[in-house]
C-alpha cells in the first residue's frame, strides 16, 4: 500500500529517509556531514519540502519500507530502508510517482549512485545532459522519462 504521508506518520518517513541517505552518501560524504543527517533533522527537511508544494508517499508492506516525493513532474526523495533494497520497493514508489507526474517525469541523482541510476535506466529514465556540479567533484546529473 502506498499512502500519503501525513503529520502522524512523518517521523517514520524521516527514519526511512535518514537511513537509506546516509547508506547511499555514506562513501562520497564526510563522517561529520553523514552525521547532521538525523532523523529530526530529516524530519524537518521533509516538512519544508512539502510547504514548498511537494506531495510525500510512503510504501508500507508490513511496514513502512520506503517514501517518495513528487513536486508537479519533479520526482524526488525516493528512499527505500537499506534492508529492504532489491525486493522491488524502489520500482512500485518510481511506478507510482510516474504515474502521479502532471507531465514527463524527471528527476536528478548522484553521479556516484549507480544502484538508483539502473533503476531509473531500467524504467526508462534517461539521461538530460544536464549537469548539476558540486563541492568536492561531486555532481548531480537529470534523467527524464524517455517518451515512446
Amino acid at each position: 500500500m502506498i499512502k500519503l504521508v501525513t503529520q502522524s506518520d512523518m517521523m517514520q518517513a524521516a527514519i526511512i529517509h535518514s537511513e537509506s541517505w546516509i547508506e547511499s552518501h555514506r562513501d562520497v560524504c564526510s563522517a561529520e556531514f553523514i552525521a547532521i543527517h538525523t532523523p529530526e533533522r530529516q524530519k524537518r527537511y521533509l516538512e519544508s519540502e512539502i510547504a514548498k508544494g511537494a506531495q510525500l508517499y510512503m510504501l508500507i508492506d508490513e511496514k513502512p519500507v520506503g517514501i517518495v516525493s513528487i513536486h508537479g513532474s519533479l520526482i524526488e526523495n525516493l528512499y527505500v530502508l537499506p534492508c529492504e533494497q532489491n525486493k522491488g520497493y524502489g520500482t512500485q514508489l518510481l511506478a507510482f510517482a510516474v504515474g502521479k507526474c502532471k507531465e514527463s517525469p524527471f528527476l536528478w541523482i548522484l553521479s556516484t549512485n549507480d544502484g538508483a541510476r539502473r533503476l531509473y535506466e531500467r524504467n526508462g529514465f534517461q539521461p538530460t545532459g544536464n549537469i548539476v556540479k558540486h563541492a568536492g567533484g561531486m555532481c548531480e546529473l537529470e534523467l527524464c522519462l524517455r517518451q515512446e
